[in-house]
Formats: structure tokens, sequence, C-alpha cells
């Protein structure tokens, strides 16, 4: 195989990172972001969320969630409420004027990405999202300590 999984790295990366270029054209319309527009998407017609389960449901890191959500809060877009149950957790919702946006903007963000995709057959879909589907679950399962490959503590404790 050599270097070869690097080319269809390169090839992801840039089909990625042109992807938000051309989906941020109209993101940029709004004033928004991607992050944000990331967040306005994933709290749109629901209750709000912890700031773990965005963390889990968005593509931000958690080092840029809170930022972002203090620049929505400031533009009056979300809504930030400690939690009842844990007192060092936050719940962000959207604000009306939060939910009004998510109406206006995500319809018009998903009919322009979805320009890039006309002519593409559902069998053309399904591989995409096939081939994506082992990849994101060959790289979740690398970031997980094989037992086979790592000893475990109770080894590693009668080794020493």
């Amino acid at each position: 195989m050599g270097e070869r999984y690097l080319k269809s790295i390169r090839l992801l990366a840039e089909c990625l990172q042109g992807f938000e270029r051309y989906s941020g054209e109209s993101v940029r319309q709004y004033g928004l972001t991607h992050p944000q527009f990331d967040i306005i998407a994933t709290l749109g017609n629901t209750d709000g969320m912890s700031y773990k389960e965005l963390g889990e449901r968005t593509l931000i890191t958690k080092g840029t969630l809170t930022g972002v959500i203090e620049r929505l809060e400031h533009k009056g877009i979300v809504l930030r409420e400690q939690s009842s149950d844990d007192k060092r957790s936050f719940h962000v919702r959207l604000t009306d004027a939060g939910n009004a946006m998510f109406r206006e903007v995500f319809p018009q963000v998903v009919a322009h990405g979805k320009q890039l995709f006309v002519g593409y057959s559902d069998a053309e879909f399904d591989e995409i999202d096939g081939a994506l589907a082992k990849l994101r679950e060959r790289i979740h399962r690398a970031g997980r300590p094989s037992p086979l490959s790592s000893p475990s503590l109770h080894q590693q404790k009668e080794e020493s």
C-alpha cells in the first residue's frame, strides 16, 4: 500500500475545505461563521442541549465551543442557562430570534449545498456513505487501545 492512503486523505481534506468555502458563501450572507451556523443548525427544532451534547453533535472542538456560544449569546441568538441538576453544567437553547434565524438560514444553506450533489444517483450516495462510514469506524476504533496490542494494567504492574 505504501503511501497510497495519503492521496485519499489529501483528496478528502480538499473536498472538506472546498465544501466549507462553497457553503461559507451562504452562511456569511447572514453574518455567521461556520461554527456559529453549526450551533444554530444543531439547536434548531430542539429544546436545547448541554455543552456536552453540543460538543458531541457538532464539528466544533471543545476549546472553540464556549467562545462560539458566547458570541451567539451576545448576538441574542442563543441563551445559556445553568443546569438545575448540575451547577457546573449549562443548557443552551435558541432564543426566539435564534429560532427565526434557523428557519430562515437553514433551508437556504442546505439548498445551496445541495447544488453540489445534483446528478448523484442513490447508488453513488450509497458508495460514498459506505466508504466514509468505514473510514470513520476505523478511526474510531484506532482511538481506543486494542486489548490485543496493549497490556492490561494488571499485566503492566506484574512486569514492573
